[in-house]
Protein backbone atom coordinates (compact mmCIF):
# COMPACT_ATOMS: atom_id res chain seq x y z
CA UNK A 1 0.00 0.00 0.00
CA UNK A 2 2.91 2.73 0.70
CA UNK A 3 4.68 1.53 -1.97
CA UNK A 4 1.76 2.45 -4.22
CA UNK A 5 1.00 5.42 -2.27
CA UNK A 6 4.66 6.59 -3.47
CA UNK A 7 4.30 5.35 -7.03
CA UNK A 8 1.38 7.36 -7.37
CA UNK A 9 1.53 10.58 -5.54
CA UNK A 10 -0.91 12.49 -7.82
CA UNK A 11 -4.12 10.05 -6.66
CA UNK A 12 -5.02 10.75 -3.13
CA UNK A 13 -6.51 7.90 -0.66
CA UNK A 14 -6.53 4.73 0.25
CA UNK A 15 -9.89 3.34 -0.32
CA UNK A 16 -10.19 -0.06 -1.58
CA UNK A 17 -11.23 0.45 -4.71
CA UNK A 18 -8.54 3.36 -5.40
CA UNK A 19 -6.16 1.00 -4.31
CA UNK A 20 -7.06 -1.71 -6.73
CA UNK A 21 -6.79 0.70 -9.46
CA UNK A 22 -3.10 1.67 -8.17
CA UNK A 23 -2.64 -1.94 -8.60
CA UNK A 24 -3.28 -2.34 -12.14
CA UNK A 25 -1.87 1.32 -12.88
CA UNK A 26 1.41 -0.15 -11.34
CA UNK A 27 1.33 -3.48 -13.46
CA UNK A 28 0.95 -1.49 -16.30
CA UNK A 29 3.17 1.19 -16.10
CA UNK A 30 5.92 -0.64 -18.18
CA UNK A 31 3.96 -2.06 -20.66
CA UNK A 32 3.52 -0.92 -24.61
CA UNK A 33 -0.02 -1.80 -24.65
CA UNK A 34 -2.41 0.32 -24.80
CA UNK A 35 -5.04 1.45 -22.00
CA UNK A 36 -8.37 2.13 -21.78
CA UNK A 37 -9.71 4.12 -18.38
CA UNK A 38 -13.42 3.28 -17.79
CA UNK A 39 -15.21 5.16 -14.85
CA UNK A 40 -17.83 7.59 -14.55
CA UNK A 41 -17.26 11.85 -15.82
CA UNK A 42 -15.40 13.98 -13.11
CA UNK A 43 -13.27 10.91 -11.65
CA UNK A 44 -10.17 11.57 -12.53
CA UNK A 45 -9.55 9.60 -15.85
CA UNK A 46 -7.32 11.99 -16.83
CA UNK A 47 -4.92 12.21 -13.33
CA UNK A 48 -4.92 8.83 -13.73
CA UNK A 49 -3.51 8.78 -17.44
CA UNK A 50 -0.61 11.35 -16.27
CA UNK A 51 0.21 9.36 -13.51
CA UNK A 52 0.74 6.63 -15.77
CA UNK A 53 2.68 8.11 -17.75
CA UNK A 54 4.60 9.49 -15.09
CA UNK A 55 5.32 5.98 -13.50
CA UNK A 56 6.46 4.65 -16.95
CA UNK A 57 9.53 4.43 -19.60
CA UNK A 58 7.99 7.27 -21.42
CA UNK A 59 7.95 9.88 -18.63
CA UNK A 60 11.10 12.01 -20.23
CA UNK A 61 8.51 12.48 -23.17
CA UNK A 62 5.47 14.09 -23.81
CA UNK A 63 2.14 13.99 -22.47
CA UNK A 64 -0.14 14.87 -24.97
CA UNK A 65 -4.40 14.89 -24.27
CA UNK A 66 -7.30 15.79 -26.61
CA UNK A 67 -10.86 15.66 -25.53
CA UNK A 68 -12.49 13.86 -28.61
CA UNK A 69 -16.13 15.21 -27.57
CA UNK A 70 -14.60 19.12 -27.33
CA UNK A 71 -13.33 19.06 -30.79
CA UNK A 72 -15.89 19.13 -33.83
CA UNK A 73 -15.93 15.76 -36.13
CA UNK A 74 -14.86 17.50 -39.11
CA UNK A 75 -11.60 19.10 -37.35
CA UNK A 76 -10.31 16.27 -35.33
CA UNK A 77 -8.62 14.37 -37.84
CA UNK A 78 -6.45 17.41 -38.20
CA UNK A 79 -6.66 17.92 -34.87
CA UNK A 80 -4.75 14.51 -34.31
CA UNK A 81 -3.27 13.73 -37.30
CA UNK A 82 -2.38 16.90 -39.24
CA UNK A 83 -2.80 18.58 -42.35
CA UNK A 84 -1.31 20.17 -45.25
CA UNK A 85 -1.33 23.82 -46.49
CA UNK A 86 -4.58 23.94 -48.89
CA UNK A 87 -6.00 20.37 -47.37
CA UNK A 88 -9.20 22.53 -46.68
CA UNK A 89 -10.43 26.17 -46.49
CA UNK A 90 -8.75 28.05 -43.53
CA UNK A 91 -5.86 25.28 -43.81
CA UNK A 92 -3.24 28.32 -44.55
CA UNK A 93 -0.33 26.64 -42.87
CA UNK A 94 0.55 22.67 -42.38
CA UNK A 95 0.26 21.54 -39.08
CA UNK A 96 1.41 18.82 -37.41
CA UNK A 97 -1.00 17.65 -35.14
CA UNK A 98 -0.96 16.17 -31.75
CA UNK A 99 0.14 12.73 -32.38
CA UNK A 100 3.44 13.85 -33.79
CA UNK A 101 3.70 16.12 -30.75
CA UNK A 102 3.84 13.38 -28.70
CA UNK A 103 5.81 10.90 -30.28
CA UNK A 104 8.36 9.07 -28.13
CA UNK A 105 5.83 9.26 -25.36
CA UNK A 106 1.89 9.04 -24.71
CA UNK A 107 -1.53 10.26 -26.38
CA UNK A 108 -4.48 10.55 -23.75
CA UNK A 109 -7.52 10.39 -25.80
CA UNK A 110 -10.34 11.60 -23.33
CA UNK A 111 -13.91 10.34 -24.12
CA UNK A 112 -13.24 8.27 -26.83
CA UNK A 113 -16.68 6.63 -27.40
CA UNK A 114 -17.28 10.13 -29.08
CA UNK A 115 -14.94 9.88 -31.88
CA UNK A 116 -16.38 10.02 -35.63
CA UNK A 117 -16.15 7.18 -38.30
CA UNK A 118 -13.32 8.21 -39.81
CA UNK A 119 -10.87 8.87 -36.86
CA UNK A 120 -11.34 5.58 -35.21
CA UNK A 121 -10.28 3.80 -39.06
CA UNK A 122 -7.39 6.50 -38.88
CA UNK A 123 -6.52 5.80 -34.87
CA UNK A 124 -6.94 2.40 -35.71
CA UNK A 125 -3.95 2.23 -38.40
CA UNK A 126 -2.11 4.02 -35.87
CA UNK A 127 -2.16 1.92 -33.47
CA UNK A 128 -1.48 -1.52 -36.23
CA UNK A 129 0.95 0.04 -38.06
CA UNK A 130 2.83 3.19 -36.16
CA UNK A 131 2.02 5.16 -39.05
CA UNK A 132 -0.26 8.18 -39.76
CA UNK A 133 -1.31 10.59 -42.36
CA UNK A 134 -2.15 14.28 -42.21
CA UNK A 135 -5.69 15.34 -44.14
CA UNK A 136 -4.64 15.98 -47.48
CA UNK A 137 -1.31 13.79 -47.82
CA UNK A 138 -0.30 11.45 -49.32
CA UNK A 139 2.94 10.48 -47.85
CA UNK A 140 2.68 8.20 -44.14
CA UNK A 141 4.62 9.25 -41.51
CA UNK A 142 6.15 6.98 -38.57
CA UNK A 143 4.87 8.09 -35.02
CA UNK A 144 5.86 6.28 -31.80
CA UNK A 145 2.98 6.56 -29.39
CA UNK A 146 1.35 4.98 -26.34
CA UNK A 147 -2.06 5.74 -26.34
CA UNK A 148 -4.35 5.77 -23.30
CA UNK A 149 -8.08 5.98 -23.53
CA UNK A 150 -10.87 7.25 -21.59
CA UNK A 151 -14.35 6.58 -21.58
CA UNK A 152 -17.43 7.18 -19.30
CA UNK A 153 -19.46 5.24 -22.04
CA UNK A 154 -19.81 1.27 -22.25
CA UNK A 155 -18.16 1.12 -25.46
CA UNK A 156 -19.70 -2.63 -25.87
CA UNK A 157 -22.77 -1.22 -26.35
CA UNK A 158 -21.52 1.65 -28.51
CA UNK A 159 -19.94 -1.65 -30.70
CA UNK A 160 -23.52 -3.47 -30.27
CA UNK A 161 -25.40 0.15 -31.58
CA UNK A 162 -22.96 0.68 -34.40
CA UNK A 163 -21.23 3.62 -32.97
CA UNK A 164 -18.10 1.95 -31.80
CA UNK A 165 -15.41 -0.41 -34.02
CA UNK A 166 -15.04 -3.71 -32.43
CA UNK A 167 -11.38 -4.23 -33.84
CA UNK A 168 -9.97 -0.32 -32.46
CA UNK A 169 -12.27 -1.55 -28.90
CA UNK A 170 -10.01 -4.32 -29.01
CA UNK A 171 -7.02 -2.65 -29.48
CA UNK A 172 -7.50 0.02 -27.18
CA UNK A 173 -8.85 -2.43 -23.70
CA UNK A 174 -5.71 -4.67 -23.68
CA UNK A 175 -5.89 -3.20 -20.11
CA UNK A 176 -8.92 -1.77 -18.86
CA UNK A 177 -8.91 0.55 -15.83
CA UNK A 178 -12.25 1.33 -14.24
CA UNK A 179 -11.37 4.60 -12.73
CA UNK A 180 -13.97 4.39 -9.26
CA UNK A 181 -16.17 7.11 -8.26
CA UNK A 182 -16.33 8.83 -4.85
CA UNK A 183 -19.43 6.91 -4.40
CA UNK A 184 -17.16 3.64 -4.51
CA UNK A 185 -14.31 5.73 -2.28
CA UNK A 186 -15.88 7.32 0.49
CA UNK A 187 -13.11 6.64 2.91
CA UNK A 188 -10.85 9.03 0.59
CA UNK A 189 -13.37 12.23 0.87
CA UNK A 190 -11.44 13.23 4.42
CA UNK A 191 -7.69 12.88 2.85
CA UNK A 192 -9.41 15.01 -0.59
CA UNK A 193 -10.86 17.82 1.20
CA UNK A 194 -7.52 18.23 3.52
CA UNK A 195 -5.99 18.60 0.40
CA UNK A 196 -7.76 20.65 -1.61
CA UNK A 197 -8.11 23.07 1.47
CA UNK A 198 -4.26 22.97 1.65
CA UNK A 199 -4.28 24.01 -2.02
CA UNK A 200 -6.65 26.83 -1.68
CA UNK A 201 -4.87 28.08 1.22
Amino acid sequence: RADLRHAFPQLLGESAALLRALQLLDRSADAKFSVLLAGESGTGKELAARALHAAGPRRTRPFVAVNVAAVPGALLESELFGHVKGAFTGAERERHGLAREADGGTLFLDEIGDMSASAQAKVLRALQEGKITRVGADKDIAVDVRVIAATNKDLLQEVDAKNFRLDLYHRLSVIIIHVPSLNDRRDDIPMLVDQFLKDIC
